[in-house]
């Protein structure tokens, strides 16, 4: 995008891909769409998400990892619902936090969070049937292969958008 106009046509338009975001058993209120959009340089990525944990005190609002992961299932086992959902999306073989699924963190307001970015580290046709994942910790943007994130806690698959 060159310009906040572009932003804003962006985001007025329909978007190219969605992923509708359910919370795992133990966080079943969390719900969201995250939303893909073709712009001008790259992806612009925009995520609404409600029913997160809480902090408990003043200092303690959470900090949520929030990844592509390269599984296409948001399915599992006993020990892991989202096993399925793969590891980072990483087409490149790029070093964390230089995976093409590495994005910035969910900060929770309150059990609510918004998120928009533009990445230019995938096309929207890369990531069709991938799947997005809100890890239960921050992404310490270090430790291999994948930031010491934690649990994951909710997932989505990410779809063609249908008009």
């Amino acid at each position: 995008m060159n310009n906040f106009t572009d932003f804003l046509r962006c985001i007025k338009s329909q978007p190219a891909a969605v992923a509708e975001m359910r919370g795992s058993a133990k966080h079943p209120e969390i719900r969201g769409m995250v939303k893909f959009y073709n712009a001008r340089g790259g992806v612009l990525v925009r995520a609404e998400i409600t029913g997160l944990p809480k902090g408990s005190g003043d200092c303690d609002s959470p900090i949520f990892a929030f990844h592509i992961h390269s599984g296409n299932s948001c399915t599992g086992n006993h020990t892991d619902m989202f096993a399925n959902t793969g590891t980072h999306f990483n087409p490149y073989d790029c070093m964390h936090p230089y995976h093409a699924g590495d994005l910035p963190p969910l900060f929770s307001a309150n059990g609510n969070a918004v998120l928009e970015v533009m990445t230019d580290r995938f096309a929207i046709p890369q990531i069709i049937g991938k799947t997005v994942i809100i890890h239960d910790r921050p992404d310490d943007f270090t430790t291999q292969p994948s930031g010491n994130a934690g649990e994951k806690i909710a997932c989505g698959v990410v779809r063609k958008h249908r008009l």
